[in-house]
C-alpha cells in the first residue's frame, strides 16, 4: 500500500498517476477544442468588449483580462502547500504557458496601436487541493469557451490565428485537469460551446479586487 501512494495521485483525486498527471501538464495529453464557424453581429460583439477597447484591441484585451487570471491563479497555487513538489511542478506548466499568452496578446494589441489593460488585482481562496483544482477546471473551461466566442469577431488574421492557437490549448488545459478530477473531458460533448462575455466575467469576478 505504500509504494502505490508513492506513485499514484491521493484517493480524492481519482488515483491518477504522478506520471500520468505530469504527462498531461506538459500538454502530451488532453482533448484539443473543436472549432465550428459561425457567423456574428460585429456591431454587438464590439458592443460586448467595448469596456476593453474599441474592436479587436478591446477583444484581446478581453482574452488578455482571462489570461491574467489564471496566471495569478497557477502562481498562486504554485506558492501553496496543497499539493508535493511534482505536483507543483506539473501544473506550474499551466501558469508558465498563461503568461506567454499574456506576452503574446499584450505584444499583438501593441501593434494594432492599442494599450494593453495592466494587470488587475485577484485574490484565490486555496483551502483544499480538491477544491483548488474545481477553480482550475471552472477557469479553464471558462477561458476556452470565452476564446471559442470572440474567434468570428476578430477582423486582424494575425490576431484571430492568434487567439485559435491560444483556445486550442485553453481546451488542453481544461481537459487534463477535467481528466485529473474525474470530471468530463469534454463537458459539451463534440463540440465547443463558446461563453459570453458577461458569463466570462461572471466567473472571474470572486477572483478580481475591485
Amino acid at each position: 500500500m505504500k509504494a502505490e501512494s508513492e506513485d499514484r495521485m491521493p484517493s480524492r483525486f481519482g488515483m491518477v498517476s504522478r506520471r500520468e498527471f505530469i504527462g498531461l501538464a506538459g500538454g502530451s495529453a488532453g482533448a484539443a477544442a473543436v472549432l465550428s464557424a459561425c457567423g456574428s453581429d460585429s456591431s454587438t460583439a464590439s458592443s460586448e468588449t467595448s469596456e476593453f477597447g474599441d474592436g479587436d484591441v478591446g477583444i484581446l484585451n478581453y482574452l488578455l483580462t482571462i489570461d491574467y487570471v489564471q496566471a495569478a491563479f497557477y502562481k498562486a497555487l504554485v506558492s501553496s502547500t496543497l499539493f508535493a513538489e511534482a505536483e507543483r511542478n506539473a501544473l506550474g506548466e499551466f501558469g508558465k504557458q498563461e503568461e506567454d499568452h499574456i506576452l503574446a496578446l499584450t505584444k499583438r494589441v501593441e501593434e494594432l496601436g492599442g494599450d494593453a489593460k495592466p494587470k488587475p488585482r485577484t485574490k484565490f481562496e486555496l483551502n483544499t487541493g480538491p477544491a483548488t483544482l474545481e477553480v482550475a477546471s471552472r477557469l479553464e473551461d471558462t477561458g476556452a469557451a470565452a476564446y471559442r466566442a470572440q474567434l468570428p469577431n476578430i477582423e486582424d488574421e494575425g490576431a484571430r490565428d492568434m487567439v485559435v492557437t491560444i483556445h486550442t490549448v485553453e481546451g488542453r488545459h481544461a481537459a487534463a485537469i477535467n481528466y485529473l478530477i474525474q470530471k468530463p473531458i469534454t463537458p459539451d460533448g463534440a463540440f465547443a460551446k463558446p461563453a459570453s462575455v458577461k458569463h466570462t466575467m461572471e466567473v472571474l469576478k470572486p477572483y478580481l479586487v475591485g
